[in-house]
C-alpha cells in the first residue's frame, strides 16, 4: 500500500535538506513527485504480471507457429541505485506453444515488470520466464536498449550511452535452429556472440 501523504511529506523534506523551502514553484511537489512515482513509475509493483500474461492468452493447441516478433516497444524503468529513470525500447520474440498471448497483453507485460524498482538486468531475465512458464512458449527472447540518466546526468556523463542486455530462453537458451531463427530476429547480431 502506497502512503502518498508521507512520500509526499518525505520530498518536501528532501527538498529541505538540499535547501529549497517547497514554496512557490515547488509549492505541491511533493504531492506531484509522489503522485509520478505511484502513478506510473512504479505502477508494476502492484500489477500481477503472470496473471496477466494468462488472462490475454488464448489456446490455439498445438502448433507450429512460426517466430512471433514485437519490436520497439517503449520501457521506462526506474534504476535502483541512483532512483533516476532509463529510458529506450525492447524487442520481444517468441517460438508459440499451445497458448498464445494478444500483443497488447505482451507489451503491457513489459510495461508491467519495467515499471518497478529494478535493474535492467532482470527485466528481460523475467519477461522471458513468463512467456516460457505462462504460455509454453518453446523459446523466448527480450532484448532492451536503454539510456540511463544515471549514467547521463551524473558520474561519468556519457551522453548518448546505450546499455543492451538480452535474455533468452527455453530453445532459445541451446544452440540449435530455433536459437539462430531468434538471433536472426535481431539482425545484424547473427552469427556474433554478443557484444562482440
Amino acid at each position: 500500500m502506497v502512503d502518498r501523504k508521507a512520500a509526499a511529506r518525505a520530498i518536501e523534506d528532501f527538498l529541505r535538506a538540499l535547501g529549497h523551502e517547497p514554496e512557490g514553484e515547488l509549492a505541491g511537489t511533493g504531492e506531484r513527485v509522489a503522485d509520478a512515482w505511484a502513478d506510473d513509475l512504479l505502477e508494476g509493483e502492484a500489477i500481477d504480471a503472470a496473471a496477466l500474461l494468462r488472462e490475454g492468452a488464448i489456446d490455439v493447441g498445438p502448433t507450429s507457429a512460426g517466430l512471433a516478433v514485437l519490436r520497439d516497444l517503449s520501457v521506462t524503468t526506474v534504476c535502483p541505485h541512483h532512483l533516476l529513470p532509463a529510458i529506450g525500447t525492447a524487442v520481444v520474440a517468441y517460438l508459440p506453444g499451445r497458448r498464445v498471448a494478444g500483443l497488447g497483453t505482451i507489451a503491457r507485460v513489459v510495461d508491467v515488470i519495467s515499471r518497478r524498482l529494478t535493474l535492467q538486468e532482470e527485466i528481460g531475465g523475467k519477461v522471458v520466464d513468463l512467456l516460457v512458464q505462462e504460455l509454453g512458449a518453446r523459446g523466448a527472447l527480450c532484448q532492451l536498449v536503454l539510456t540511463h540518466t544515471c549514467l547521463v546526468s551524473r558520474g561519468e556523463r556519457k551522453t548518448g550511452a546505450l546499455v543492451e542486455t538480452l535474455a533468452v530462453a527455453g530453445s532459445f537458451a541451446e544452440d540449435g535452429p530455433e536459437r539462430a531463427l531468434a538471433f536472426a530476429a535481431l539482425g545484424s547480431r547473427v552469427g556474433r556472440p554478443w557484444g562482440a
